[in-house]
């Protein structure tokens, strides 16, 4: 059992959050409890509390690493691409691959509420927001700068039904619904969601590098 003074605070926020997404990734959110964390790591549940506000907020930081990493892995997907269409479809399977990898996790991000009438932290909803805007930097030429709300609310709706998509397959019950993979409906969905684009703004296929 370790020591209050066997580790450097940044150590223990270090050992907290990997021992928090390890014990998320092996069992997910439910149920988890900052005294299993605490004993994980060798501490009292005390001493997770001189380091977070709570357990909501030791979440909510694990959570916020897995949204880095997945919106890293978006960025990494869409560089080389000049075009919206495959841009998005880039992104799009780089982000299910992401999912396949760390189902639990990705869960986490959708699973976890934070106890009833507590606000969203400001910089946790400004991570949530930072998955919206690479996308909405490719989308932008297809609409022009003086839709940047139709560009916006876009962005969201092709995200959201990735969503659905993602949720199906990771449950094993796209199959059931579509017989198709999760990339094939994701393409599908992004060629067909653009061509309306296109169609409503008169912008054909652009680039946005």
């Amino acid at each position: 059992m370790g020591r209050r003074s066997d580790h450097s605070p940044e150590a223990i926020r270090v050992m907290a959050l990997a021992a928090t997404r390890r014990l998320l990734t092996e069992r997910g959110v439910t149920g988890l409890t900052a005294r299993e964390i605490a004993r994980d790591i060798g501490y009292s549940p005390g001493t997770l509390y001189n380091h977070f506000n709570d357990l909501d907020d030791l979440i909510l930081q694990a959570n916020a690493e897995t949204l880095d990493l997945l919106l890293a892995r978006v960025h990494e997907a869409r560089a080389g691409h000049r075009d919206a269409e495959p841009a998005l479809r880039a992104m799009a399977r780089a982000y299910i691959a992401e999912t396949r990898a760390a189902p639990r996790l990705w869960g986490a991000l959708f699973e976890h509420r934070i106890a009833k009438g507590k606000p969203l932290p400001d910089w946790y909803a400004a991570r949530i927001a930072g998955l919206f805007a690479p996308v909405e930097e490719v989308l932008a030429p297809l609409f022009g700068s003086k839709h940047g709300k139709a560009c916006r609310r876009t962005a969201r709706i092709l995200w959201s039904a990735l969503h659905g998509i993602t949720s199906l397959a990771l449950s094993q019950k796209l199959d059931l619904i579509a017989g198709v993979s999760a990339e094939d409906m994701a393409d599908d969905l992004i060629s067909t969601y653009l061509s309306g684009v296109r169609a409503r703004t008169g912008i054909g296929q652009n680039s946005y590098l």
